[in-house]
């Protein structure tokens, strides 16, 4: 049972804040699995666009388990809902192993709904109510020029690494164009240029802007969640790594997390 004095442990931010790298330690650190709140990262074969990283999932030599990543094909219809339920049952599973629960991602519809126990309901099935779940938030952000120059940094570091392949890969596999367009950022931008609608220099500089502008809007849910009363608590990520885990674990503790596995020196 996921109590105060056992929450699980979330690490959330805006893109380019190295979320999956901090959840990913300290998974390795206190014997835990990752929950995956990330609303494209569902999706088979849509891997660069997306930051998935699964390389990332290793950490000194360490493979460290995940879940809700490629769990679907792209063009599937996936809902807050379902992502709600599916996150309980895996965290059932990691829970019933003796696991610390890790949930990481940038999603915030998503961290919300399992957090705070959002009740959706149906025609069909009425109400459904799930309890909200005790969770230590772990926020990363900094300076608004740092995290541009990431943005941008990252985003070249993509195209480089086949980001426009891989999308023209699921084109050429039946995926309808209009699907990739709805998925927005990468898939929206490299698609038009794919589709001859944009040049290489426009779908760049546009997708630039418009992941600034995705990174600002995750900062106004997180924003909103705290007035919601969620209290996040906030790391530089210009922090060395040493004392961001340092100053995670001075937050984990005084938020009551003391019976989490000890297998750090921390």
């Amino acid at each position: 049972m996921i109590t105060d004095e056992h929450p699980i442990i979330t690490v959330l931010g805006p893109t380019a804040t190295g979320k999956t790298h901090i959840a990913v330690r300290l998974a390795a650190e206190l014997g835990g699995e990752i929950v995956s709140a990330d609303s494209r990262q569902i999706y088979r074969r849509m891997d660069i666009g997306t930051g998935k990283d699964i390389s990332e999932y290793r950490y000194n030599g360490q493979d460290i388990p995940y879940h809700l990543i490629d769990i679907e094909e792209p063009g599937v219809k996936y809902n807050v809902f379902r992502y709600q339920q599916e996150a309980f049952k895996a965290m059932r599973d990691i829970q019933s192993r003796g696991r610390q629960i890790v949930l990481c991602g940038g999603s915030g519809l998503y961290i919300e709904a399992v957090i705070q126990g959002y009740r959706f309901s149906f025609q069909d099935d009425g109400q459904i109510l799930s309890d909200p779940v005790p969770s230590v938030l772990i926020g990363l952000r900094g300076e608004r020029d740092l995290i541009r120059s990431r943005i941008t940094s990252r985003l070249k570091a993509r195209l480089e690494e086949g980001m426009v392949d891989e999308i023209r890969g699921l084109l050429d596999s039946g995926v309808p164009s209009e699907i990739l367009l709805r998925y927005g950022l990468e898939y929206k931008f490299v698609t038009l240029y794919l589709l001859g609608e944009i040049d290489y220099e426009e779908m760049f500089e546009k997708l630039n802007v418009a992941i600034h502008q995705f990174s600002k809007r995750q900062m106004t849910w997180f924003r909103r969640m705290e007035r919601l009363g969620m209290d996040i608590h906030w790391i530089d990520v210009a922090l060395p790594e040493d004392d961001k885990m340092e100053a995670i674990y001075h937050i984990i503790k005084d938020c009551g997390g003391t019976s989490l596995p000890q297998t750090s020196d921390h």
